[in-house]
């Protein structure tokens, strides 16, 4: 009887600490939803591909087998279902990117799939700007050079080889895994001209940045890679320049990371010291902080920034001023935050950021279950930074599709956007 009164005693307690450390951290922000009409929204990519000045979103949603694109409305109706079109069917889609591959100011889009799909897909904007919300003007072409290479994961846009029109770093995971890059054609449009270049071997990638790590005037490739036992951990492939050597393969730079399951990384300068750091979130782990030393070769120190207590684990990580003081804050997505576990919350540190320790505040609160990637935009207008993601798990029986995209408003400036643009 005493050992149960005891046991009692003791949950009763945690379960005080805990409530008391959620109230610590402050109220879920509000939620808008964006989306949820179709199942497994995964990954959000921005551009403005109108010209007006706002951010627009593509995504990929990956059991629903389609890709979308989303108008930002305005500031005033920011908060309200966004202007949308399904650019294509694209069975298996892990990943969505703008990018305007033939060069003729139409903003077109780049599915990446896996599973038994094993392809990319190019989405051709419609060449009549008033046509792009009009899904039957969109057309839709696998990639001939990707079919049944890989499971593929994630692609960006760059110029690679200084040739012709834009090309493609993309890379996937499992069997045969590599990151390389497809060169344009003369023209773009004819897909089956298209050629692949392989440029390291890979296991599973989350992230494809373009960053010029070496500062000699060229792009390198930034990434982390969750699997394998030889190229796990966060790298940067070395571009090595101009000319023939861009088709074989780069040379390897490891920056941290080799023993975790590192998630998806961002690039930004969190000690404020005029270089670029590295940040990634961990599976099951906390988060890594790759201070970049400020002279010499590039080379990095690893701190660990500990995950707040009842929280899912750790997906995508952003850096941005969350409360407009001077030090920048840590925006960090989970997934596997089921019950009452919280899937997006900010950090703030004290003195340093290379304080293990940094103060949780709460932004998602228990809704939601699986995120991904974070863009940290101002959505409405009233200059402070928004949190814009998606979720593709159901957050509650009954409610199959999952939160989908949407953003969370940053409670800070709460009377909003005054102008309607």
């Amino acid at each position: 009887m005493k050992r149960s009164l005891l046991v009692l005693t003791i949950t009763l307690a945690a379960c005080g600490l805990q409530a008391a450390e959620n109230e610590s951290r402050g109220k879920p922000w509000p939620l808008h939803v964006i989306d949820d009409s179709s199942r497994g929204a995964d990954g959000v990519r921005l551009a403005d591909v109108n010209g007006d000045g706002l951010m627009d979103i593509t995504t990929g949603w990956e059991q629903g087998g389609i890709t979308r694109v989303y108008l930002h409305p305005g500031h005033r109706a920011a908060g309200k279902r966004w202007p949308a079109v399904t650019a294509g069917k694209t069975p298996n889609v892990e990943d969505a990117v703008f990018a305007d591959l033939d060069g003729d100011g139409r903003t077109d889009v780049v599915s990446s799939c896996e599973g038994r799909t094993r392809s990319m897909f190019v989405h051709w904007a419609p060449k009549d700007p008033d046509a792009y919300l009009n899904p039957a003007a969109w057309k839709t072409e696998p990639l001939p050079a990707s079919q049944n290479v890989m499971m593929w994961m994630f692609s960006i846009p760059m110029q690679v080889d200084g040739r012709r029109g834009i090309d493609l770093v993309a890379a996937g995971k499992g069997a045969d895994c590599r990151i390389g890059w497809f060169e344009a054609p003369e023209n773009p449009r004819k897909l089956d001209r298209w050629r692949w270049h392989p440029i390291s071997p890979a296991g599973w990638i989350m992230s494809l940045r373009t960053v010029d790590i070496d500062g000699d005037g060229d792009l390198d490739v930034l990434t982390s890679d969750r699997k394998g036992d030889q190229l796990r951990g966060c790298r940067w492939l070395e571009n090595p320049g101009p000319g023939p050597a861009q088709a074989g393969p780069w040379k390897n730079h490891f920056i941290g990371g080799r023993d975790k399951q590192v998630m998806f990384l961002t690039v930004a300068d969190l000690d404020t010291d005029g270089t670029d750091d590295v940040l990634v979130a961990v599976s099951h782990g906390d988060l890594c902080f790759f201070r970049r030393r400020p002279a010499g070769p590039p080379a990095w120190d690893e701190f660990s920034i500990a995950m707040p207590e009842n929280v899912g684990s750790g997906k995508a990580v952003a850096v941005g001023h969350i409360n407009g003081d001077a030090r920048p804050d840590v925006v960090f997505s989970c997934e596997h935050a089921s019950g009452e576990r919280s899937g997006v919350m900010w950090l703030s540190f004290d003195k340093s950021p290379t304080e293990k320790i940094w103060t949780a505040h709460e932004i998602s609160g228990p809704a939601g279950i699986k995120f991904d990637r974070l863009e940290l935009i101002d959505v409405d207008g009233d200059a402070d930074l928004d949190v814009l993601a998606c979720e593709e798990s159901a957050p509650a029986p009954g409610n199959r599709r999952g939160l989908g995209v949407f953003w969370y408003e940053n409670p800070r400036n709460e009377k909003g956007a005054e102008s309607g643009s």
